[in-house]
């Protein structure tokens, strides 16, 4: 069972970091300082009704514990429609954020009306104008308040995104067992005809993949995705749609297989790591499938180019010849033969990559365990 987190708005002074907790009839709270984490847990009325809410915050900076010397640094006020925190910094300096991680919870908001004083004994709704006690401050939050939820929009985009492909693929397997099941073997034929304009679809959207990183939506290189998606393009939408015999052959068939069995794996793959969540059998299949699954796709690939070539000669489709307006020359079958050749450049170029992803992310993590020096007395 999921416990809810009730909705927090946190402000800050050099001193002391203010936490407001919007839930109502509450007593007895149990909260707990410690250096760098907050936990709180209580019976009350939130967003959920009248049920038990808690939640755990990883601090920016340490924070003043509870000590015989220091005192109570950290005051707790139950009022009748929320829960008031007010909560010592170790250290006289502003915080960039409040959480130690720069992904914000989406429960966690910053109180703009409300800026908590420094002092203890000032009653409870006092409040004071941070644009004249600190200028800019307020600019500086709401900024900071934007770029959480931009953070958070497009965390939302990126998993719909990979549900999406997700589900593009797994249709495509899905149609291609059920015909097969039926009609066993005739089906191999007419597997373009049931599945080519699915896979025409989900391979456009693939090319998202490449403006991602650029648009800085997630992290890594722009040159190995667009050449890993343009060389699938090329044989879906150059050798196999623009030449209707081969479309037919029983290679596509296979190689609509291969490429389907990867996505459905690397997918949700990444929308677990989006959820920052490790699933040791999915991480092991990501990094592992390639082994097998490439060097084949490569392989179907390579047949699709090289029946094609006889293909381009008889019917001179996307071959130019001079003379010409544009006094230029292009004579398909030979850019295929050398397209051969660097598409097994390519093949290995990329399984050195998905190799040393392998070797990084399967490697064996070794645990350093900190250990305090005993003295006897």
């Amino acid at each position: 069972m999921v416990i809810p987190s009730p909705f927090v708005y946190w402000a800050q002074t050099e001193n002391v970091i203010s936490l407001r907790i919007d839930l109502k009839s509450v007593e007895k709270p149990d909260v707990k300082v410690l250096e760098n984490n907050i936990k709180f847990s209580a019976v009350g009325i939130g967003a959920h009704g009248r049920t038990h809410y808690e939640f755990s915050l990883d601090l920016f900076s340490p924070v003043r514990t509870n000590t015989a010397d220091e005192g109570q640094p950290t005051t707790v006020r139950v009022l009748d429609n929320r829960v008031d925190l007010v909560i010592q910094k170790e250290k006289t300096a502003w915080w960039p954020r409040l959480t130690a991680q720069p992904q914000k919870p989406a429960w966690l908001k910053i109180n703009f009306d409300l800026w908590k004083s420094e002092d203890a004994q000032d009653s409870d709704e006092e409040k004071r104008d941070v644009m004249k006690d600190y200028p800019g401050m307020y600019e500086k939050l709401q900024k900071e308040e934007i770029g959480y939820r931009r953070e958070e929009m497009i965390k939302v985009y990126l998993i719909l995104y990979n549900l999406f492909q997700f589900v593009g693929y797994t249709y495509i397997l899905a149609v291609i067992g059920v015909r097969y099941a039926k009609l066993g073997y005739d089906s191999v034929a007419d597997t373009y005809e049931h599945v080519g304009p699915a896979m025409k679809f989900v391979q456009l959207m693939q090319y998202l993949e490449v403006m991602h990183p650029m648009f800085g939506y997630t992290r890594g290189g722009v040159l190995t995705p667009f050449l890993q998606i343009s060389g699938r393009a090329m044989v879906l939408f150059v050798n196999i749609e623009a030449e209707p015999r081969m479309q037919t052959k029983p290679v596509v068939f296979y190689l609509f297989i291969i490429w389907s069995t990867v996505e459905v794996i690397r997918y949700p793959f990444y929308i677990t790591q989006l959820y920052k969540k490790e699933i040791g059998f999915l991480t092991w299949l990501r990094y592992s499938i390639w082994i097998i699954l490439y060097p084949l796709g490569f392989l179907c690939e390579s047949v699709v180019i090289l029946r094609n070539i006889p293909y381009f000669e008889e019917t001179q489709k996307f071959t130019v010849s001079m003379p010409n307006e544009w006094n230029f020359a292009f004579h398909m079958p030979s850019f295929l033969r050398f397209y051969l050749l660097s598409l097994a450049m390519a093949g290995v170029f990329l399984m050195k990559h998905m190799y040393k992803l392998r070797t990084a992310k399967l490697k064996p993590k070794i645990v350093i365990r900190k250990c305090k020096d005993l003295t006897l007395h």
